[in-house]
């Protein structure tokens, strides 16, 4: 399991039981993680899951069927009730490219998916009354399906892969022209490979990594002031972080602390 990476999830006080498995070797061409949330809430009582989400696409598994969920440029949430779960995979842009052709189509959005022995064998595994047993199976189920029905990545594909993973650990990178640059390719070739692997601009998944990168430590280090946080991502000023806040999130930095705070609080043992 992947407990590092905790950039995307706005406000984990909040979170139902989650569990993030990394993708076997066989399938890290395809998949970064499984993840799996699972809820039992009180009769009326609905929790809200805000996400920012990475500048990717999922494969979801629910009991009722199966999405393919493009990349976001907005913040975005789901209201969970009753009792439920969920198996999704976090693709890598060879894997969106082996599901869809076109990931711009369905930015902001979804698709129905007609693949019925994916969905019969995630919702037997989950059936599983052992938690542990019942959340391997369904990824081990996920993991077969998905090597007998997406071809491995091409050349093009591990260079998205690769354009992807400097993007997601260098923080450095904030310009596009850095990240042509490292890669050595065109300006224009690494336009293309996120329009067909991505289906966001490269800028836009720059600044996603770093805004996310921003809230984990607005949220994780109180002491840490916006600005200082604004100069380690590299922006130019602490009024540019504010900006893409806003434009995002829809509110500041300053606010999004405090309500972190406040969900910290709530979420504390008496």
């Amino acid at each position: 399991m992947d407990e590092i990476d905790r950039r995307g999830v706005l406000y984990p006080a909040r979170l139902p039981t989650f569990t993030r498995i990394v993708a076997p070797d066989a399938l890290r061409g395809l998949v970064r993680w499984f993840w799996i949330p699972e809820w039992q809430l009180a009769r009326g009582r609905t929790s809200r899951q805000e996400v920012l989400a990475f500048p990717a696409s999922n494969l979801v598994v629910e009991p009722g069927g199966i999405t393919l969920s493009g990349p976001t440029t907005r913040r975005a949430h789901r209201d969970l009730s009753g009792t439920g779960w969920a198996v999704g995979a976090l693709l890598r842009p060879a894997g969106v490219a082996g599901l869809h052709g076109e990931p711009r189509e369905i930015r902001d959005g979804e698709i129905g998916v007609d693949a019925t022995e994916l969905h019969h064998a995630v919702v037997t595994a989950m059936a599983n009354p052992e938690a542990e047993a019942r959340r391997n199976g369904a990824v081990a189920a996920y993991g077969a399906w998905l090597g007998d029905h997406v071809a491995p990545p091409d050349a093009d594909g591990e260079r998205a892969n690769a354009l992807e993973d400097l993007v997601a650990s260098d923080r450095g990178i904030v310009r596009v022209e850095q990240l042509a640059e490292r890669l050595d390719l065109s300006m224009r070739a690494v336009q293309r490979l996120t329009r067909r692997y991505v289906g966001v601009p490269p800028l836009a998944m720059i600044r996603r990594y770093r805004l996310q990168e921003a809230a984990v430590r607005l949220r994780e280090e109180p002491d840490l002031t916006v600005a200082a946080v604004a100069a380690d991502l590299g922006y130019a000023d602490q009024a540019h972080l504010c900006t893409d806040f806003r434009s995002v999130l829809g509110f500041t930095p300053t606010a999004y602390r405090r309500r972190t705070g406040s969900d910290t609080e709530s979420s504390a043992p008496g």
